[in-house]
This record gives structure tokens, C-alpha cells and sequence, in this order.
């Protein structure tokens, strides 16, 4: 067992969330820029330092058809990027329908749509890293 950190990709930023270190509980932690790709795996990989998780949860956002587009694309070349330089595991997880999800946990916790912008990065994170122990608690 260990920490893990979950990631939500964006263009512009990259959700992030922690687990406990029993693997049971996803927590949002921050938000951090995406705009460029060699600075958002510098942060990544001062987060690794900080908080010695055992792998990295990506979300990939595989279209619903199944089938994979630009940003499906980035996520798994982001991935493969950045467990060359924190050597730990990265692993992806489908994620559609996860900002859907974080909206409306938002939503049901009454926070306003004007406070919305980085906090709905940090759930989508959190509900991709959450999904993910949850599907490979067992195995």
C-alpha cells in the first residue's frame, strides 16, 4: 500500500488529488497549471517528492465510442512522460463522464457555479483516483 496521486488532465490545468495511504480515500489537493507540458511534469514530480506516493493515477479521456482522440492521445504520452521522471507506476483510467460526476457532487454540495473553476479540476482528480482504487481494490 501507499499514497497515490490522481491527475485531470487539461489544457490549461491539471487537477490533483491524493489518496490515504491504505488506498481507500481520494482527497483533492490543488490545481496546477497545464499550459505547458515540461512545467506541469515539474510540479508533478515535486508533488511525487512531497508526498512519496507509489504510483500515479491519469485520467484518459477516451471519447464514448470507445475510440481515442487528441487528448486521449496527450494523456497516455503525459503518462508515459511522467513515470519516466518520478519512476514510479502511472497508471490511466477511463474517464468519461468524470467531470459530469464532479459537477454534480458540486452541486449537491451547494457550492455556487462562480466559485467552480479550479475546484471542479480537484474533484474530476478526485472521482478519477477514487474510481480507480475502487475498481482495483480487490484484485
Amino acid at each position: 500500500m501507499g499514497r497515490l496521486i490522481g491527475l485531470d488532465f487539461g489544457t490549461a490545468r491539471v487537477g490533483v488529488a491524493i489518496s490515504d495511504v491504505e488506498q481507500r480515500v481520494a482527497t483533492p489537493l490543488e490545481v496546477i497549471d497545464g499550459t505547458k507540458d515540461h512545467l506541469m511534469i515539474g510540479a508533478v514530480t515535486g508533488l511525487v517528492e512531497e508526498w512519496e506516493p507509489v504510483g500515479i493515477v491519469v485520467g484518459d479521456p477516451i471519447n464514448m465510442d470507445g475510440s481515442r482522440g487528441s487528448s486521449s492521445r496527450r494523456s497516455l504520452r503525459l503518462a508515459k512522460r511522467l513515470g519516466e521522471a518520478t519512476g514510479i507506476p502511472v497508471m490511466t483510467y477511463d474517464e468519461r463522464l468524470t467531470t459530469v460526476i464532479a459537477h454534480r457532487m458540486l452541486d449537491d454540495g451547494g457550492v455556487p457555479s462562480k466559485n467552480r473553476r479550479d475546484m471542479i479540476d480537484m474533484v474530476a482528480a478526485q472521482v478519477i483516483l477514487q474510481g480507480w482504487m475502487d475498481k482495483n481494490a480487490y484484485e
